[in-house]
């Protein structure tokens, strides 16, 4: 689109941009300021690696802060032991399927909000915005259903101990039962990353986990007055502080951000954008569900050896998460940039963004890999000072050290794809790296050759090695910039 194409309306925002493209170079602390408040700047004309730092900085805060909450939480559910800590496990395992259709629909939407913005069509953003939201309201009613009516049944489906049959179940009648707290978040903040305001959806998350992580040890050990609530407290906690932060975004959205506002007369269903979204979210939705099915199964294989062996891999893949989300923020950055600069038709520069991020993740990986290598078991001991639970998590993350910097850059290739609005490529690949190899092999490995947990890990090493590896060389091949939503 070329400047004579564009509204009256649209030539103010242009200005703003060439202004910041000749600006004088800024400091490294006023430069961060600016992306702790936000800003109005136009991604897709002010220099690359200015615009890089601006939205990775709040998006690395974000998730950062999103997974201190994750270590927060089951450090002090740890406190009530193994069994509480396999019920979060097994309630995450359902919960991942949530996250699936969740993170499916977010990418749908920043790709489809960060395109219109790119093409500067800011009401067009706004009305998909919307229709977002009446999706993941729409999406989070059977969850709900069968979290509180059928919360025993699920969890003795996965092999759930006597303990958690009797006192967890409850812990996942809350966080299913509210399960639309946690859709709404991730999709309306998947509206701001992609419109460019990713301050705002920081702020948010700030917000929320914060509330949480001051709850958790109220509701869980009780204080004065509230009563001991036990695994069920930690369930409530997040609710709360998740149900606030929806709140906020909502309260932002209508009051407007830098970059996108709903308006009332945007307030109605509209058909044609609902479909683009659903349809664009498929492949995300299939991607996710791929993965995050696959650790169902993983889970049920570490249950048939018991509640140590659950908790070890619970808190392994706890500490992963909290050391991979700077990874995923500046990822989601990538997602950002690609889609609004091939609304931009800029192609290129989509590319070389993508390029200089993944860089950034591998450095970043591999810093931590060494953390994994040489204090594996001290970092599990911070959660449990069961010595068998320790024994195991300990031992997947010396072997996740081993290749962890793949997974930067499977990252940012995989947001990539999503970002242009190709979802369906990852779907394949995941389809065939963790159905087809991931599964067969960590079964095999595990209860035909009888290395038991052991096999499961390795099963995970060399099937997420080798997908983040052939992601990476699918992106290089080009085929995403040609994609349209």
């Amino acid at each position: 689109m070329n400047d004579e194409s564009r509204s009256s309306t649209d030539r103010p925002a242009a200005g703003v941009a060439e202004a910041a493209l000749h600006a004088p170079p800024q400091s490294i602390w006023s430069a961060l300021r600016e992306a702790v408040r936000g800003t109005g700047a136009d991604y897709t004309r002010i220099p690359l690696r200015k615009a890089v730092f601006l939205l990775a900085v709040p998006m690395v805060l974000e998730l950062v802060l999103e997974s201190t909450f994750a270590v927060v939480d089951i450090y002090f559910v740890g406190k009530l032991g193994s069994s509480a800590v396999a019920t979060v496990g097994l309630t995450e395992s359902y919960l991942f399927l949530l996250y699936s259709i969740a993170m499916g629909l977010s990418m749908a939407v920043t790709a489809v909000v960060a395109r219109r913005i790119g093409e500067h069509k800011p009401d067009e953003a706004a009305i998909t915005a919307v229709q977002a939201i009446l999706i993941a309201v729409l999406a989070s009613v059977p969850f709900a259903v069968a979290g509180i009516v059928y919360a025993k049944e699920l969890l003795q489906l996965m092999g759930a101990d006597p303990w958690t049959l009797e006192h967890g179940y409850r812990y996942m009648q809350w966080m299913l039962g509210g399960n639309a707290v946690i859709m709404l978040l991730f999709v309306i903040n998947a509206i701001y990353r992609g419109a460019g305001d990713a301050a705002i959806a920081m702020r948010v998350l700030w917000v929320a986990n914060g509330l949480n992580i001051v709850l958790d040890p109220i509701l869980i050990f009780g204080l004065g007055p509230i009563p001991a609530m036990g695994i069920e407290g930690a369930a409530i906690a997040t609710n709360i502080g998740r149900g606030a932060g929806v709140l906020m975004q909502l309260w932002i959205l209508f009051r407007g951000g830098r970059h996108i506002r709903v308006g009332l007369s945007q307030l109605k269903w509209h058909g044609a954008t609902a479909f683009n979204i659903v349809r664009t979210s498929l492949g995300g939705i299939g991607q996710m569900i791929v993965a995050t099915t696959s650790w169902i199964f993983l889970v049920r294989i570490l249950a048939s050896f018991g509640s140590d062996a659950v908790a070890g891999a619970t808190i392994a893949i706890r500490v992963m998460m909290f050391t991979l989300m700077p990874a995923w923020g500046m990822s989601n950055a990538a997602a950002t940039l690609v889609g609004q600069n091939l609304g931009a038709d800029q192609p290129d520069r989509a590319e070389a963004s993508v390029w200089r991020i993944g860089w950034y993740n591998m450095a970043f990986t591999l810093a931590v890999s060494v953390l994994f290598f040489f204090f594996h078991d001290r970092i599990v001991g911070l959660f449990s000072d069961d010595p068998k639970v320790i024994a195991i998590g300990g031992e997947w993350l010396r072997i996740l050290s081993y290749s962890y910097f793949v997974y930067g850059w499977w990252m940012v290739a995989v947001q990539a794809f999503n970002g242009a609005g190709d979802t369906a490529t990852p779907t394949w690949i995941n389809l065939v790296f963790f159905w087809l190899i991931q599964i067969p092999l960590s079964y095999a490995l595990a209860i035909s050759l009888g290395w038991e947990h052991t096999g499961v890990f390795w099963g995970v090493f060399v099937s997420e090695t080798s997908v983040g590896l052939f992601t990476l060389w699918l992106f290089s091949r080009g085929r995403w910039k040609t994609m349209q939503v």
